[in-house]
């Protein structure tokens, strides 16, 4: 049942107890107002639906409040109890009077339905009352609970979002850090090869400036050693030309030069020279001329003279 359901029960619950509340009103004091009447003073029969008014006021106010208190969830305790049975008993008892005084059975039944009525009516309707709201703090609880349930739900569903976000964000920082140091770490493995390189490059470049100054002394080596052996060859070849002693004849020109160069090596005079190689004199001397140095012309000069 949802609200507009109980709301409905409650509007027809309360229209059909005023209305038998109502009805039994008037009728009581259609009743009992011509007993009043007939047992008041004469000067005072004007006063004879006082009574029966004030005790159907009674019962409006009993009705009233136990509604009102039925549907706050409260009771008043027994004072309300007594004074429901008290005005409903004298509404049984101001009813049915007339007719027991008369000894009228039928009249005392019919006069007595209407306040029985009242008084099961105000019962009934206090425990439908009493039942409605039973029910309806049973349904506003559920409500309640499932409206909570919901909020829960909705929470639940906020934080496991909240906490997908921020795995997420999460996630996404892990990936940029990773990325980042994955994107140093090429860096610094490219400039440790390139470092590599260039340090390759470096000693290549130094192994063969090495292998190349290694090269270069090693020819030089070499050459001074060919130099000295040249020398030493030239030496020893000079010697047996200039150890053969004069020569008997005339030697051939080529061998001649080869003897005046090593004379002019050893430093011998023309003279000399012109005996180990049976030339003349004047021939002896032009060659010495042509194995010396502008500078040793004097020399040369004063050597010959000298022979």
């Amino acid at each position: 049942m949802n609200g507009v359901q109980v709301r409905s029960a409650e509007r027809a619950l309360s229209v059909g107890t005023w209305l038998i509340v109502g009805g039994a009103v008037l009728y009581s004091i259609l009743t009992v107002t011509p007993l009043m009447a007939s047992h008041t003073p004469g000067g005072w029969v004007w006063t004879a639906p006082i009574l029966p008014l004030v005790v159907d006021a009674a019962v409006v106010i009993v009705v009233r409040l136990d509604s009102v208190l039925a549907r706050l969830g409260g009771h008043g305790g027994k004072w309300p109890i007594a004074l429901r049975w008290m005005t409903g008993a004298m509404t049984l008892a101001l009813n049915v009077a007339d007719s027991a005084l008369k000894k009228d059975l039928v009249g005392v039944a019919v006069h007595a339905v209407a306040p029985l009525l009242l008084i099961v009516t105000a019962e009934t309707g206090l425990a439908y009352r009493r039942a409605i709201t039973r029910a309806v703090s049973a349904l506003e609880d559920k409500q309640r609970a499932e409206r909570e349930r919901r909020e829960q739900a909705a929470r639940e569903r906020e934080e496991a979002a909240r906490r997908d976000r921020q795995e997420e964000r999460e996630h996404a920082a892990a990936l940029a850090r990773e990325q980042r140091e994955h994107q140093a770490q090429l860096t610094r493995e490219q400039a440790e090869r390139e470092e590599r390189l260039r340090r390759e490059e470096r000693e290549q470049v130094a192994a063969r400036e090495q292998a190349e100054l290694e090269a270069r002394e090693r020819r030089e080596r070499e050459r001074e050693q060919h130099q000295r052996e040249r020398e030493q060859r030239a030496e020893r070849e000079r010697s047996a030309l200039l150890a053969r002693g004069p020569a008997k004849e005339k030697l051939p020109e080529d061998e001649a030069r080869a003897v005046i160069a090593a004379a002019v090596a050893a430093g011998l005079p023309v003279r000399a020279a012109s005996e180990l190689c049976g030339w003349s004199v004047g021939w002896v001397s032009t060659r010495y001329a042509e194995h010396r140095q502008p500078g040793d012309t004097r020399r040369a000069d004063l050597t010959i003279a000298a022979s």
